[in-house]
């Protein structure tokens, strides 16, 4: 299904986020990763995610959006 539209919850067509890297979530990165889907599953309209530059925060909150499929706000 890579590439190919779906609709998001609004009804709206959208492309899914597919996150492309070469690797895989270490160290602290998978449970920051379960922690912010938690966290979206519950409605939460606010999260932190903090770490020292060079941490992995920008993959980490790709791969939030590549698992929840969840339309941005503006």
């Amino acid at each position: 299904m890579a590439g190919e539209n779906a609709e998001d919850r609004t009804g709206m067509e959208h492309t899914p986020f597919e996150l492309e890297a070469d690797f895989q979530p270490a160290g602290d990165q998978p449970a920051a990763i379960e922690k912010l889907l938690e966290g979206l599953d519950d409605g939460l309209s606010a999260q932190t995610l903090l770490g020292v530059t060079g941490s992995g925060k920008t993959y980490v909150v790709s791969a939030v959006i590549a698992r929840a499929q969840r339309p941005t706000r503006g």
